[in-house]
């Protein structure tokens, strides 16, 4: 009987630390770590990127430091690609940026450094004849995201930043189907906290230069910018 009891205590307590193995791992599928799900947002970041063909057409493939969001007034989002209401995008945006779990820069490299943020359409006039290729709808510097870094998120309204290109509307042409409107935030690619002296696109069109299909890229890289969020929407004429 002593032998059989034993027997049974043992089995009793095998079960009991199975179930709580399971029961653990359930916990860490229910409830993933806030790491973890960064993570997952960053890798959706370039998957849709890449899906949209803005890697590499707009822009070259990158890790982003920070996730980027624009919500206008009308309550309209940018969602990684969803399509909008030209008429609720009209009015200027309000940007939010949160740092990923995947940023390699620390609050000290952080401190100080100014970031830039564009709007680019590289489907003028349309997707399928992009000869005024890029269009650019809007430049502005002086976005200060070490501020609250405490919260890890920042939040900008245009009008508080300094425009080098004044923030231009979706307005794509009547039969010319969807456009990408891509959202980029830009750091300094030397990490410098000096005042950036940024040039002015001659014209919206191929963003000064030029040349069609031509335009955030090279932009960019004249001023010496490396890209660390993006976001983008799609837009079309209610005439198709």
């Amino acid at each position: 009987m002593v032998y059989l009891t034993t027997w049974i205590s043992l089995f009793t307590l095998e079960a009991l630390v199975v179930a709580g193995q399971h029961q653990v791992a359930e916990q860490i599928i229910i409830a993933p770590s806030e790491s973890q799900k960064l993570d997952s947002d960053v890798s959706k970041v370039q998957h849709e990127l890449k899906k949209a063909e803005i890697f590499p057409t707009v822009i070259d493939k990158f890790l982003p430091s920070f996730l980027l969001d624009a919500e206008w007034p009308s309550g309209e989002r940018t969602k990684l690609g969803n399509t909008v209401k030209v008429d609720d995008v009209q009015d200027e945006p309000t940007i939010t940026v949160r740092q990923s779990h995947s940023s390699s820069l620390s609050d000290e490299k952080r401190s100080g450094v100014t970031y830039t943020i564009t709007i680019t359409d590289p489907d003028a006039p349309s997707r399928d004849n992009p000869e005024w290729s890029e269009f650019c709808h809007f430049i502005a510097t002086g976005v200060d995201i070490s501020s609250s870094s405490s919260s890890e998120t920042t939040t900008l309204r245009l009008s508080s930043l300094k425009d080098i290109i004044s923030y231009k509307p979706p307005g794509p042409p009547p039969k010319t189907g969807k456009h990408r409107y891509v959202f980029l935030l830009f750091a300094p690619a030397n990490g410098t906290t000096d005042p950036l002296r940024l040039t002015k696109p001659e014209d919206r069109k191929h963003w000064g230069t030029g040349k069609a299909r031509h335009g955030v890229r090279d932009w960019a890289g004249e001023n010496g910018l490396k890209p660390v969020a993006a976001n983008f929407i799609y837009a079309q004429n209610e005439e198709q």
